[in-house]
């Protein structure tokens, strides 16, 4: 198992994943995932939610409780610099600046989703035990995604934090912290599902000054999302089922009670299909 190093100052060590024996009782998956989500390195973030023990290893049994939030989250590093979205300059890919500047706002959204899969895993209780394997799995295929897009910053002679950054996913998560079908709705469904759209034109972007290599991250990065995007929309409908609520209805609502970015094309609606998306939801983007 891969011990973390430059934890957040003062968190014990009992906090983080482990490797559990044969003879040792399982891990449970949902303290794990808030200790992770305080450490303040992105890098050993990342590498820790990857060494996470097996799903044979993880205890599930504590789905019910209520876990107190600490303070510190999310844990974030000293950079990158966070400004309003209103501040961030546009680069043109041309230049290796401009390039980096992509890949690193690419990075940091990976950060960022690595944060709110495990805010998921251990914020909402009563869930079911494949909720939380889910979300598990998408915490993994984000921590690999921000390591492949930080290697290639690297070798441009960056890392992550050379760039300021934005806060706008985590915003929103904090907007509806509160509910559960509120952060399905609008986390994976609205944010992430954007990603699902942009892709091809990053993709193209890299691609035409020669980038073959971030080309290849984005094929990963969108294969990967359309699957995040498929478990927050099947997610999304299992609690409309549950309270017994219309999902089309209810989306509209959530979006404007909680200031939901309008989306604007063009979409990629063959991906959209692939993660879930019907074709009345389809319809309804214009």
């Amino acid at each position: 198992m891969l011990w973390v190093t430059g934890i957040m100052s003062g968190m014990s060590s009992a906090c983080l994943p482990s490797s559990s024996s044969p003879s040792s009782p399982p891990e449970s998956l949902r303290p794990q995932a808030l200790a992770l989500l305080l450490m303040r390195n992105a890098d050993d973030k990342a590498a820790a939610v990857r060494a996470l023990p097996p799903v044979s290893a993880l205890s599930l049994e504590e789905t019910q409780a209520v876990l107190a939030e600490p303070p510190g989250v999310p844990g974030r590093p000293e950079r990158p610099e966070l400004r309003p979205p209103s501040d961030m300059k546009s680069r043109a890919v041309g230049s290796p600046e401009g390039r980096a500047g992509l890949l690193h706002a690419l990075a940091h959204i990976e950060s960022n989703a690595i944060d709110l899969a495990l805010d998921v895993m251990w914020r909402f209780d009563g869930m079911p035990e494949a909720f939380y394997l889910d979300w598990l799995q998408v915490a993994r295929e984000e921590a690999l995604h921000f390591q492949l897009l930080h290697a290639h910053l690297a070798e441009l002679g960056y890392a992550y934090g050379d760039f300021p950054a934005h806060n706008g996913l985590w915003e929103m998560a904090e907007k509806t912290r509160g509910d559960v079908i509120a952060r399905m709705a609008l986390v994976p469904r609205t944010l992430e599902a954007r990603g699902l759209d942009a892709s091809p034109a990053v993709r193209n972007k890299l691609i035409s000054v020669g980038d073959r290599r971030g080309g290849e991250i984005i094929d990963i990065i969108l294969r990967d999302e359309i699957g995040h995007v498929l478990i927050g929309n099947r997610w999304y409908r299992h609690l409309c089922k549950a309270r017994g609520l219309d999902p089309i209805s209810t989306y509209a609502a959530l979006a404007d009670l909680f200031g939901a970015p309008r989306l604007k094309g063009p979409f990629n609606f063959e991906a959209r299909r692939a993660a879930g998306f019907d074709e009345t939801e389809l319809a309804l983007l214009g």
